[in-house]
């Protein structure tokens, strides 16, 4: 018999259990029991971020179509292909996949039978949707695998480097010849960067919420009509507002003159900026118009082993970002020149012809597209969509709450009009640089800087900005807040200053100078970013403590970057061990958001060869390898 722990039973742990009964047949010997155990306190399949038990108001930035648990005809992996329904299919076909869940209350049995492939769905039917990959997993498993949940939490392991290990749970200890950490998004302690508002919050009694996942913030200390400063315009931002408004009792109501919001009184006003200043970019509500670009075409194997096989350090911007932004670019146009074939002068061949032979930042290129794209709002500028008001400044406050309600309306109306489908032509191709990106940042040429500054902060923000926006209704309902005066905007450059005196923060923006606002109470509306050194896991803080776990360190003669992941092994995602010379450690594998294989989402859009799935097929193999070689008499179980 041989036993795995997996600690973890949300997406990833599903999404390793599918992979293992996928390969099972193969990779593990009939004659060969296996005992696996799933420790987790929060509900297998969702875990803690998607269970059911949260504010109906918190949405998915993904429409049902574009959401799955399972390979298909473009993953390539090593194993088996084992196809499944995306979450619309699944919510479709409810006679065939019900009960969609038992524990599901009335609304969202009735959410989900409504469900088009085009909405955007609550976390509640994403946690059903999830739920039923689990058991469907499991009973997709060998007759000789059993599986057991533990609703726990491991607190550390213990064991020989080459021999059973011991995991420890708070009422049992498990012994297993191999352990899977799929811990899923952590909290870590608040960065330092937040002390100083937290002892100042403390000092006056004022309120501050330091990054928090959204579902567990108590915002309870924000009182009705305080002034509150919101630092950060992205999702947290969305669900927090969320939270403070639909939350409080007011509700938004379909009038003549548009969408407007009926304040209940329980709601703080709002004032909102961050580095850009304006909302991430909405996800749109349609699809292709023309047929799928060929991705990918310059950010491919062969262009990134030739920018590898160059000498010296590394830089992302100087050295990949090219392809990459033409890659972008090319979907973007492939999209224009075939859905709306009407606003281009050129014949699609002879367009990308002089494309495919000018670089990105060359002005050959900006001519051909001037020519070619008669329209400049058809043309894809990649630099001003990332700072959308550099160098804008205003007279007055008023100026810019009427600006950002134009923008904001602007970008709603084009995300959901498909005459701009070459936005999503060119989010397609954003997407596909991840079947490359993983490799880069594993080939260890990047510079520290590089990988700090360029990876960590910028490409990754910039990809959050530019693909996982909110849906385009929560860009309306801003609109409405905005109108009704419970959001007020910052612009960008946003700087929050302490004021000891009056025991307020005094919040301004560069889009009007000299203008603030004073609130008495401050929330970083960002999603935690986790920190190994900070980390809250028992587990984690356990293995660090004792040195048997490696944060993730990138250092060249000028500079170190510490990134607070978990360094794995690419290949086969088993940890990093330094009490092993830095090695792998042969018992013990980490696969998530957690880790340094950064790009791996624990679930994915259809058909775009997921990195993630392609880790869990990939580590899942390495495991039944594992398991099948280990002899029985070695195991004492679970005592």
């Amino acid at each position: 018999m041989s036993t795995l722990v997996i600690v973890g039973a949300g997406p990833r742990g599903t999404g390793l259990l599918e992979r293992i009964a996928a390969n099972g047949p193969e990779l593990l010997p009939a004659g060969l029991p296996l005992d696996i155990h799933l420790v987790d306190p929060y509900p297998p399949g969702a875990g803690r971020i998607w269970r059911y038990d949260q504010s109906p108001l918190l949405r998915m930035n993904s429409m049902a179509e574009d959401v799955t648990m399972f390979t298909d005809e473009r993953s390539t992996i090593e194993g088996p292909v084992r196809p499944g329904p995306s979450l619309a299919e699944w919510a479709a076909r409810s006679e065939e996949f019900a009960p969609y869940r038992e524990v599901a209350d009335p609304a969202v049995r009735a959410e989900l039978r409504a469900l088009a492939p085009t909405d955007f769905p609550t976390r509640r039917a994403q946690s059903a949707y999830l739920d039923w990959v689990f058991r469907r997993a499991v009973a997709d498993l060998p007759p000789h695998v059993t599986v057991t949940v533990h609703r726990d939490t491991v607190r550390r392991i213990e064991g020989p480097d080459d021999g059973p290990q011991l995991v420890h749970l708070g009422d049992r200890v498990l012994t297993a010849d191999h352990v899977a950490l799929t811990l899923g998004h952590l909290d870590s302690g608040p960065h330092p960067r937040y002390a100083a508002d937290a002892e100042f919050a403390a000092r006056h009694g004022r309120f501050h919420l330091p990054p928090a996942f959204s579902a567990d913030a108590d915002l309870s200390g924000i009182a009705p009509g305080e002034q509150l400063v919101l630092r950060g315009f992205g999702l947290a931002f969305v669900d927090l507002v969320a939270l403070l408004t639909e939350g409080r009792g007011g509700r938004f109501e379909q009038t003549p003159g548009g969408l407007a919001y009926r304040p209940s009184g329980r709601e703080p006003v709002i004032h909102v900026g961050s580095r850009r200043g304006v909302p991430y970019r909405s996800k749109t509500g349609y699809r292709l118009q023309g047929p799928p670009a060929p991705l990918p075409r310059y950010f491919d194997a062969a262009a990134v082993d030739a920018v590898l096989d160059r000498p010296g350090p590394l830089e992302l911007r100087r050295d990949f970002w090219p392809l990459m932004a033409k890659d972008i670019g090319f979907g973007h146009y492939h999209e224009l020149f075939h859905a709306h074939p009407g606003r281009t002068t050129l014949p699609w061949e002879e367009f990308l012809a002089g494309y495919d032979a000018h670089d990105w930042h060359s002005p050959g290129l900006a001519r051909l597209v001037a020519a070619a794209v008669p329209d400049p709002a058809d043309r894809l500028d990649l630099e001003r969509l990332d700072h959308p008001l550099a160098g804008l400044e205003l007279g007055s406050d008023d100026e810019l709450q009427r600006h950002l309600r134009d923008y904001i309306t602007t970008d709603a109306d084009r995300r959901a009009d498909p005459a701009h489908s070459a936005d999503l032509g060119a989010f397609l191709a954003l997407l596909s640089l991840f079947g490359q990106l993983p490799r880069v940042l594993a080939s260890g040429r990047l510079s520290a800087r590089s990988v700090g500054e360029e990876v960590d902060e910028w490409f990754f923000g910039y990809f959050s900005y530019l693909a996982s926006g909110p849906p385009g209704f929560r860009l309306r309902q801003l609109l409405a807040l905005s109108e009704a005066g419970v959001v007020r905007f910052l612009g960008a450059g946003i700087r929050v200053d302490r004021d000891e005196a009056t025991g307020t923060w005094r919040a301004s923006g560069a889009t009007v100078p000299g203008h603030g606002v004073t609130a008495t109470a401050l929330v970083e509306a960002y999603l935690p970013k986790h920190a190994l050194a900070r980390t809250r896991d028992p587990l984690l803080r356990e293995l660090h403590r004792s040195g048997r776990i490696v944060e993730e360190v990138v250092t060249d003669a000028e500079h170190t970057h510490r990134s607070g992941l978990l360094t794995i092994r690419p290949a086969d995602s088993r940890l990093l061990d330094p009490a092993l010379d830095g090695g792998a450690h042969p018992r013990r594998t980490a696969l998530g958001p957690h880790t340094s294989l950064r790009a791996a989402a624990a679930f994915a859009r259809p058909r775009t060869d997921s990195p993630g799935f392609r880790q869990n097929d990939a580590a899942a193999r390495a495991l039944l390898r594992a398991l099948a070689g280990v002899p029985a008499a070695a195991l004492t179980g679970c005592r």
